[in-house]
């Protein structure tokens, strides 16, 4: 699938403004491991923390569900943040040669501040990507309700993984074809995923389904963060950014946590 355009990020971050009450998001990013086989010879390096088989599916999506960007084949073994050092994406960004759209001020603030992607505790703080403060039993409520507000906007890509499995049901099992084409079936099925979404949008009774069932794969995030660290290393402007982000969000904080529904 093609890299969006400056143009094509600038409406993704309308969407997530508009659909999630989040300024300035241009994608949220997660993994996913894909169930597969023993290859032959492999040793330990396809075996997960969750003691099963896999390759690892990354992606980046906007705010409709759809995938931007997919990075799929690594070894199972490893980190969500661990594969996310290793793609293209991540390269570009840090060299400043990925075509997002560029900084603009959030609403009723004069600063400009970068368009984000957003990840969980697993990915490093950067100044292209925001992840929550961290959660201790004293945390302040102006942390807490940034991290609400991240976590919620995450519901994207939670629920991007959610379709993709309960509408390509090859996906639950485990796939009985060698690594190669486990790659070619896993991408096969993200393009054909965002092609479905375009002709016939999604059902409201399946996002509230797939919802309910969101917790259990946030649950991956305690395995990442144990593989974080020789990775996060953020710069002071990392946290500015955040900070301002909190600040916003503590003085436009509309957003009624009892009537919230997930997006159509």
């Amino acid at each position: 699938m093609p890299l969006p355009t400056i143009e094509r990020f600038k409406q993704i971050a309308s969407d997530y403004e508009r659909m999630w009450d989040f300024p300035n998001c241009i994608g949220s990013i997660d993994g996913k491991h894909v169930r597969i086989k023993c290859p032959a010879h492999s040793g330990s390096m396809f075996f997960n923390y969750k003691k099963f088989f896999s390759v690892h599916l990354q992606g980046i999506t906007d705010a409709r569900y759809k995938f931007i960007t997919i990075d799929v084949g690594d070894y199972g073994r490893r980190s969500d943040s661990g594969v996310f050092m290793e793609t293209g994406v991540y390269r570009h960004l840090e060299n400043n040669s990925f075509n997002v759209a560029p900084p603009k001020p959030l609403p009723g603030i004069n600063e400009h501040v970068p368009h984000v992607f957003l990840g969980d505790q697993g990915y490093p703080l950067k100044e292209y990507l925001m992840r929550p403060y961290p959660t201790m039993n004293n945390i302040d409520p102006e942390k807490e309700n940034f991290n609400y507000r991240l976590s919620r906007a995450r519901r994207s890509v939670e629920c991007a993984f959610g379709i993709l499995v309960s509408k390509w049901r090859c996906l639950k099992t485990e796939l009985q074809v060698e690594p190669c084409h486990v790659d070619t079936i896993v991408k096969t099925v993200c393009l054909l995923h965002n092609i479905v979404i375009d002709k016939d949008g999604i059902k409201e009774s399946v996002l509230f389904n797939i919802q309910s069932q969101t917790a259990e794969h946030s649950s991956e995030t305690e395995h990442n963060i144990t593989n974080l660290r020789r990775f996060n290393r953020s710069s002071r402007r990392a946290y500015e950014i955040r900070d301002i982000f909190k600040q916003y969000f503590k003085d436009n904080n509309n957003i009624n946590k009892l009537n919230d529904r997930v997006n159509l």
